[in-house]
């Protein structure tokens, strides 16, 4: 009995070695298909394909990877998807057209943009249900973001030319930043000193000072400027370029673009590997993943997944 006792203990110290060395996973929602397509950072192939209602576009995953929750905008909810199992296993009702979903830094909330109500809602992950909403003064918010520290939300008015800057401690709306038209992604630097606003009708990134909420600087990017991914010790970041079918990478040192990098056609919202070695492009209209290396700044690899694939996700 002893010895075997031993075997199971040896057998769930390396399941739990395995499973913490495991490559990062991607998680893609695409409108067109409704389903998550799950691809393995390691080998860069598609291991998985989740249904996540009929229009998933936002999503964020849970600090302990269990629960992946996406905006389902015509469903007007955020669905749970249950990762050990690999479906859906809930709900939480939102309002009318939800889009950007992101996670506290505590993994405590999650935080959507609804569009037609103008507000940001907010789950509590501990019970899965909705918790509390804010109205935002900016119109049709599309992306709501937590800063590192997790007491600001930023939410980029995307009819408004405006960011909301949200408190989350007394849970309102303290200050509102003109950008440009039709802003979009937002990106923190990882000491919170600076966000990254990508304009799409203004072909511009905004960069503002995070504390005091003021415009730094502009910086002109490609057509239509969308999504925005800060690489994890802050020297770079990636701006994807829906009009012109590639990513701008700029050096926070300067805040000037440093290179360009060809992707699929309409390229959307993007996230990068842990590490920072890879990013990981949605390329809407191809119903592609485009790997970029970006040690070398060079494409790698187009991975095909669903129709309209809309973000990437990586945990």
């Amino acid at each position: 009995m002893r010895n075997v006792l031993h075997l199971c203990r040896s057998l769930a110290t390396l399941l739990a070695v395995s499973s913490a060395c495991a490559a990062p996973l991607a998680y893609v929602p695409n409108e067109g298909s409704g389903t998550v397509s799950v691809i393995d950072t390691e080998s860069d192939q598609v291991i998985a394909e989740i249904p996540a209602g009929k229009k998933p576009r936002g999503l964020a995953v849970s600090a302990d990877k269990h629960w992946l929750y996406v905006s389902d905008q015509p469903a007007n909810q955020l669905q749970l998807i249950d990762l050990q199992q690999r479906k859906l296993a809930g709900h939480v009702d939102l309002g009318m057209s939800p889009e950007g979903v992101s996670i506290s830094p505590d993994g405590r909330w999650v935080v959507a943009a609804v569009e037609e109500s103008n507000q940001i809602v907010i789950t509590d992950t501990s019970s899965q249900m909705r918790a509390f909403s804010i109205a935002v003064k900016g119109r049709n918010p599309e992306h709501a973001v937590f800063s590192p520290d997790g007491k600001t939300i930023l939410v980029s008015a995307e009819d408004g030319g405006a960011v909301d800057v949200i408190d989350f401690t007394t849970r309102q709306q303290v200050a509102q930043v003109t950008v440009g038209e039709r802003p979009r992604g937002i990106g923190f630097l990882p000491d919170g000193s600076r966000a990254y606003v990508a304009a799409e009708a203004s072909n511009e990134v905004y960069v503002i000072d995070a504390r005091s909420f003021k415009v730094l600087s502009r910086i002109k990017a490609g057509l239509r400027a969308n999504g925005v991914a800060v690489h994890p010790d802050g020297t770079y970041v990636y701006i994807s370029n829906g009009g012109a079918a590639n990513v701008s990478v700029i050096e926070t040192a300067s805040d000037q673009i440093v290179a360009t990098i060809s992707v699929g056609q309409r390229p959307w919202n993007m996230a990068l590997t842990p590490d920072g070695k890879k990013l990981y492009v949605a390329n809407g209209r191809s119903g592609t993943v485009t790997v970029i290396d970006t040690v070398h700044n060079l494409p790698l690899r187009d991975i095909a997944v669903g129709k309209l694939p809309w973000g990437v996700v990586i945990k």
